[in-house]
């Protein structure tokens, strides 16, 4: 009989064991489990007691209750954070959109929002995609779509609402062109899929579209890794930006297909890139009030005058075709012949995936601190720029 009461006890003590394996540390900040004769909280009971600590992003706030729900404030839309295994209080808002833990099925549009879940390891989070696998730059994102771990579920406007619903999509995390065809969202909204609306793209400081990456630490549990990885980034930065400016311009523009230049704005964050790497944007003047877009198209008079004299262009060819040598940007338009860093041979342009990789920043930033250098490096100790021969 002791034998068969010790063999008891050794069985009970593996169980715990067991349960106790792969536990969260005692310190971790986890939500109560939820008990089944609890009382459902009410929305007055969420006490919001710690705030996101955000120091260059102005478009998105986020906050925390103690019971492990969090608040989050893009623009105009509010977005409620629900712990896993819990439910939100009965008479939350209505205008407040509901978002459950773990965020699964993901359908993502927003395309700027991917390297965000690449950096912090979470794209199986990811299984619908806005974009089709050609449309990718971003080799892991990609790679899935051709593995058949993400679909193509149909593009902002017309989105595959049978295979969205098929898949449980827990959230379709949009850009902002949502905004041209509202029926959408009202649609998704109507099947029960929660529509984020991404706009990193609002902010005007460099470092604050990078930060956004906080954002999705939030939103996937992982406020850690984003914290951490986004003071790498600063870390990196740190001696350029402590560096007096150069004072030699820079001219960032492409050639549309009418002939016209399409620059950015003053207020832009590339333009405010180009500072903080140590230069001058060459069309600090140039303003446009009539729109919130981080563009204008100009005439090539105009770009003539503003740009003929700046000591380095650099050509963006996320949105046209990728260029390799001088000539082939001349034959875009004569007139660029008679610019001085065309005759200098301090022309540059762009990589295609520059723009997809929203948390490229830093390394946008390096990289043009490095071309202004009077001898800039090599081509293979740049990230995303490469020199016109």
């Amino acid at each position: 009989m002791k034998r068969w009461k010790i063999l008891a006890l050794l069985l009970a003590l593996a169980l715990c064991a067991c349960g106790r394996e792969g536990a969260e540390p005692a310190s971790a900040p986890e939500a109560p489990p939820p008990q089944a004769d609890a009382q459902p909280l009410s929305w007055d009971q969420l006490t919001w007691d710690r705030q996101l600590e955000l120091d260059y992003a102005q478009s998105f706030s986020a906050e925390y209750a103690e019971n492990g729900f969090a608040r989050i404030v893009i623009g105009q839309e509010a977005y409620l954070l629900v712990p896993e295994g819990m439910e939100p209080p009965a008479d939350t808002p209505a205008e407040i959109t509901v978002l459950r833990r773990p965020l699964q099925n993901i359908y993502l549009q927003a395309t700027a929002a991917m390297d965000c879940f690449r950096q912090l390891d979470a794209i199986e989070a990811i299984t619908l995609s806005g974009t089709q696998a050609e449309g990718w730059y971003i080799e892991e994102a990609r790679q899935a779509m051709e593995d058949g771990k993400i679909a193509y579920a149909g593009k902002y406007s017309a989105p595959d609402y049978e295979l969205i619903l098929s898949q449980g999509c827990g959230l379709a995390l949009t850009s902002t062109m949502i905004y041209h065809t509202p029926e959408v969202k009202e649609q998704l909204e109507r099947f029960g899929v929660p529509v984020l609306v991404e706009r990193s793209s609002y902010e005007s400081h460099p470092l604050g579209r990078m930060e956004w990456i906080k954002l999705y630490g939030v939103l996937l549990g992982k406020e850690a890794e984003a914290e951490a990885y986004f003071d790498r980034q600063l870390e990196k930065l740190a001696p350029v930006l402590e560096q007096e400016n150069t004072g030699r311009t820079i001219a960032f523009f492409y050639i549309t297909s009418n002939g016209a230049v399409s620059v950015r704005k003053s207020g832009d964050y590339i333009a405010k890139a180009i500072d903080l790497a140590g230069g001058v944007y060459a069309l600090q003047d140039l303003t446009d009030e009539e729109n919130a877009l981080s563009t204008m198209n100009i005439q090539m008079e105009t770009f003539y005058q503003e740009a003929r004299d700046a000591d380095v262009l650099i050509y963006n060819s996320a949105i046209d075709a990728d260029l390799e040598t001088i000539s082939q940007l001349v034959d875009k338009s004569a007139p660029l012949a008679d610019f001085k860093a065309v005759q200098n041979g301090n022309v540059w342009c762009t990589g295609k995936s520059m723009f997809q990789e929203s948390q490229a920043v830093g390394d946008i930033i390096l990289d043009i601190h490095a071309i202004l250098a009077e001898e800039p490096p090599p081509d293979e100790a740049l990230t995303y720029l490469h020199r016109l021969a």
